[in-house]
């Protein structure tokens, strides 16, 4: 049996890993106190205005309660707003807010920036291989 540190899996959780903290430490020289999680939900409202929590939930890989915690941060944080759903009085509407807009708008080149830092030396056909390998471990997973 591998050593776990010498597994492709550990390669991989250590690379997410690995560019979270970058992109952080990159996202902080521009937006005071977003995360990265933060960043991809507001990303999801703003190009899919009609999403639940429970599908951004599924989008940015947190159980609903995690992502009501970061609703409410953002909600105060004015980066996005929450209302009644006038369809689903169970439901809130979550919706991005101009300053919200306005963060993505900042964020969008340092996020250029840090794909292109992290893509250096690495073709686009290695890319394309390493989507489709990736993909076909998703699909056996999702198998069982």
């Amino acid at each position: 049996m591998k050593i776990p540190s010498k597994t492709v899996f550990y390669t991989i959780e250590k690379t997410i890993k690995s560019y979270r903290r970058f992109s952080k430490q990159n996202f902080s020289k521009v937006i005071n106190d977003i995360t990265i999680d933060q960043k991809l939900i507001l990303q999801y409202l703003n190009d899919f205005p009609e999403l639940t929590q429970k599908e951004i939930a599924e989008l940015v890989f947190k159980d609903n309660a995690s992502l009501t915690r970061m609703i409410d941060l953002m909600v105060n944080k004015r980066f996005i707003k929450r209302s009644m759903n006038t369809k689903d009085r169970r439901r809130y509407k979550i919706e991005i807010t101009a300053k919200g807009k306005e963060v993505l708008s900042k964020l969008e080149p340092v996020i250029v920036d840090n794909r292109k830092k992290a893509f250096a030396g690495i073709t686009e056909e290695e890319l394309i291989q390493l989507d489709i390998t990736l993909n076909k471990i998703l699909s056996n997973l999702n198998k069982t």
